[in-house]
């Protein structure tokens, strides 16, 4: 076991449970606050992760993983608005992985945020992000981890260049996933994955399949993360 674990608006999805009532949906939630130190890293951040349909026009991706940041608080790891915006549910755990793609054209980092809020909490902060519209917001984007001596080594502030961020509410987790080019160039309009990858978009970001990137990468995590709570069934998309 390792104190790693395991993503955006763009992650698809919902969460169903049994008739159980309220004492399941608790158990549920619980027992997903304990993933980041029960469960092996490799189980929430396979090393090869397989995007079936997930590129461009439904074309296949494979992702490698490429860095596992150490298990850590939230200090530094977020941009100064994006903490607060996030600070109402607290901070339990940070963790991160890189992955490229097969042609090592492009870098994405997928993470989630294990906090200490409840239900109630995590329901709230997942509202405001729908209503308000915060996970389309440029100056809240997530932060990508550099890994040096990777091909993520340049993946820095200034070459984020979509993004994708979901606040569960069946699970104390906000997880999120940030794309850019692997060549280290700097993005000066970044693209929120959901509009990346909408027809008929013509940015860089959506010809290169970095929207894809994001949201593909991050949906299969987030997946991984339900089924690791084992009494949550996925309902596919």
């Amino acid at each position: 076991m390792l104190g790693l674990g395991l993503i955006g608006g763009a992650v698809t999805g919902s969460w169903l449970t049994d008739d159980d009532g309220d004492d399941a949906s608790a158990d549920h939630f619980a027992t997903a606050g304990t993933l980041w130190h029960n469960v092996p890293v490799d189980q929430l951040f396979p090393p090869t992760v397989q995007g079936t349909g997930a590129g461009p026009g439904g074309a296949d991706r494979t992702w490698a993983r490429i860095a596992v940041a150490p298990d850590s608080g939230c200090a530094h790891a977020f941009d100064p608005l994006l903490a607060k915006v996030l600070a109402p549910v607290g901070c339990q755990r940070l963790l991160r992985a890189t992955y490229t793609d097969a042609t090592q054209s492009y870098v994405t980092t997928v993470g989630l945020l294990f906090t200490k809020g409840d239900p109630a909490a995590m329901s709230a902060l997942a509202h405001r992000f729908r209503t308000e519209r915060l996970d389309r917001r440029a100056d809240l984007m997530p932060r990508p981890y550099a890994a040096q001596g990777t091909v993520a080594a340049g993946f820095g502030d200034e070459q984020r260049a979509s993004w994708t961020v979901s606040v569960l509410t069946d699970a104390p987790v906000v997880a999120y996933a940030v794309s850019g080019w692997a060549d280290g160039r700097g993005v000066d309009a970044p693209q929120p994955a959901a509009d990346a990858v909408s027809a008929g978009a013509t940015t860089a970001q959506a010809q290169a399949g970095l929207g894809n990137e994001a949201q593909g990468l991050a949906d299969r995590i987030e997946r991984r993360l339900r089924q690791d709570i084992g009494t949550a069934t996925e309902k596919p998309s």
